[in-house]
């Protein structure tokens, strides 16, 4: 599978993923089932990046098949009170090499300003450098348009049930 050019993100979803807000990224398993993991992530330019220092399953996985889903929680809300979030899909790029000068830049943003990453003892270690180029984005959220309209009756139903909780 060939790796594509990644297509440029909105800057509500850069922003989003500049954030500090953990990113769950779903691989295939050779048996096809998913597999999924918390991972930090970043951005170089608009494909997403992160790393690992070891082969774990999800590294595995991106050698045998780059195709990938990385979903990411926004700390808003949208007019229907549900919590804005964004779905990144693509293809990704697996680089053994420079895994603890990613993580170490990607520490300053999730652990503070100050922190080392990763421990001493890990740094000489060559890690993985994972590059998802961003094939289509998804989710609810300023990235795709306007929030979804809420359905007929909606505003109706919830005054009504406010006013009957508050007797």
């Amino acid at each position: 599978m060939t790796v594509s050019d990644s297509r440029p993100l909105p800057d509500s979803a850069r922003s989003l993923l500049d954030s500090a807000a953990l990113v769950h990224l779903v691989t295939l398993n050779p048996d096809g089932s998913p597999n999924v993991t918390g991972v930090w992530a970043g951005l170089d330019g608009d494909d997403v990046v992160f790393a690992s220092m070891y082969p774990w399953q999800k590294t595995k996985n991106l050698q045998h098949d780059p195709r990938a889903a990385l979903s990411v929680e926004s700390p808003d809300f949208y007019a229907t009170g549900m919590r804005e979030y964004l779905i990144v899909y693509g293809a990704v790029e697996v680089t053994e090499g420079g895994g603890p000068a990613l993580l170490d830049r990607l520490a300053k943003k999730y652990l503070g300003p100050e922190a080392e990453y990763p421990p001493p003892e890990l740094r000489s270690l060559a890690g993985y450098v994972m590059r998802l180029r961003v094939e289509r984005i998804s989710g609810v959220g300023p990235w795709k348009g306007d929030p979804p309209g809420t359905p007929e009756g909606y505003r109706q139903y919830v005054a009504s049930a406010a006013g009957k909780s508050a007797s």
